[in-house]
C-alpha cells in the first residue's frame, strides 16, 4: 500500500495576489524577469571575487552599461509593454555585443539571459491576439514565399509609367554610417525602366556618412561618373532605397543585407553605427541634403 505524502498547503489567493497575476498577464513578464537578470549578471561579473576576467578594451565599463541598459530594457518590458518589440531589439543587439564588449558576455550566462529575454520579449503578444499571432507568420510566409506574388506584381508593374529609379543602382562606399531617429525598415519596388526593382527601404530622420563615394554601374553608357564627398548629412524624412547594403556593426560584427535576406525584426536602434559599408544605392530622398567637400568626377566606361 502507497502512503501519500501530505499536500503541503496553498499560499492564500488574496486580493493582491490576483491582482500581481493579472498584471503580470498583460506584459512579457518573463521576458523582463530575463533581461533584468542578465543585466544584473553583466554588472556582478567585474565584481566578483574571479581574479582573472576575461575583457576587451575597458571590460568594466562596459559591463557596467551594457548591464544597466538590459536591466532599464526589462523594466521598460515591465512598465511599457507596447514598445516591448523596440525594446527587444535594443536588448538583443546589447546582449550580443556584450560577447565582445565585456567578460566574453558575463561568461555566456549574462548574454545568453539576454537573447532569451529579447526574444521571448519580441514574440509575446496580448492574450486575446494569440490566435493572430500564430495565425500571420504563416500568412507571411505564404505571400513572400509563393511565386505567383513576384508574378502579380512584375505583372502590374506599367510598362510606360514614371521611372523613379536606375534598373542598375551606382554602387556606394563610406567608411561610417550613423542613422538617427529610425524609423522603419521593410522592402519594396521601385519602377525602373526595365521594370520592378525590389529594394531594401530603411526610413529615419537624419543621417550621416563618413567617407561617401558613389559610382555608376551602367554598362550602356559611354561613360561613368563618380561623387565624392568627405561626409555628407540627410536631415528630415529620410528614406533610402538599396538593393544591397554590407557594414560591420559598431564596427565588430560585420553583416550583408538583401531585400531577400532582411533580418527580422528590421530596426536599427538609434545609438547604432556602420563601419566599412558598401551598397547599391537605388534611390534616396531627404529633405536637405549636406555634403563636405563634393566632387563630381567623370570616368571611363567599364
Amino acid at each position: 500500500m502507497l502512503l501519500r505524502p501530505p499536500a503541503l498547503p496553498r499560499l492564500p489567493d488574496g486580493p493582491s495576489r490576483r491582482r500581481f497575476r493579472s498584471w503580470r498577464r498583460t506584459r512579457p513578464f518573463w521576458a523582463g524577469t530575463l533581461l533584468v537578470l542578465g543585466g544584473t549578471e553583466l554588472l556582478v561579473v567585474p565584481l566578483s571575487p574571479v581574479t582573472v576576467l576575461v575583457s576587451l578594451g575597458l571590460g568594466g565599463l562596459a559591463a557596467l552599461g551594457i548591464g544597466l541598459a538590459l536591466i532599464a530594457a526589462g523594466l521598460f518590458l515591465w512598465f511599457l509593454p507596447s514598445a516591448r518589440h523596440y525594446v527587444s531589439v535594443n536588448a538583443l543587439i546589447l546582449s550580443v555585443l556584450s560577447f565582445a564588449a565585456t567578460n566574453l558576455g558575463g561568461f555566456l550566462v549574462g548574454m545568453a539571459l539576454g537573447i532569451a529575454g529579447s526574444a521571448m520579449g519580441f514574440g509575446w503578444t496580448p492574450r486575446g491576439d494569440r490566435t493572430l499571432a500564430v495565425a500571420l507568420p504563416a500568412v507571411l510566409l505564404a505571400a513572400l514565399a509563393g511565386p505567383s506574388a513576384d508574378r502579380a506584381e512584375a505583372a502590374e508593374a506599367p510598362s510606360g509609367g514614371p521611372v523613379t529609379a536606375s534598373a542598375t543602382p551606382p554602387s556606394v562606399t563610406a567608411s561610417r554610417f550613423s542613422p538617427h531617429g529610425f524609423t522603419l525598415a521593410g522592402v519594396s519596388r521601385l519602377p525602373t525602366a526595365e521594370g520592378r526593382l525590389k529594394v531594401i527601404v530603411l526610413k529615419m530622420r537624419a543621417a550621416s556618412l563618413s567617407d561617401y563615394r558613389l559610382r555608376t554601374r551602367d554598362r550602356r553608357a559611354a561613360g561613368q561618373l563618380g561623387l565624392s564627398a568627405r561626409s555628407l548629412e540627410l536631415r528630415g524624412e529620410v528614406t533610402l532605397h538599396l538593393t544591397r547594403f554590407h557594414g560591420c556593426l559598431e564596427g565588430l560584427l560585420c553583416l550583408t543585407f538583401s531585400p531577400d535576406t532582411l533580418p527580422a525584426p528590421p530596426v536599427i536602434p538609434p545609438f547604432v553605427f556602420m563601419t566599412d559599408v558598401t551598397a547599391e544605392q537605388a534611390l534616396v530622398t531627404a529633405d536637405t541634403i549636406t555634403a563636405d567637400g563634393l566632387e563630381l568626377h567623370a570616368l571611363p566606361g567599364v
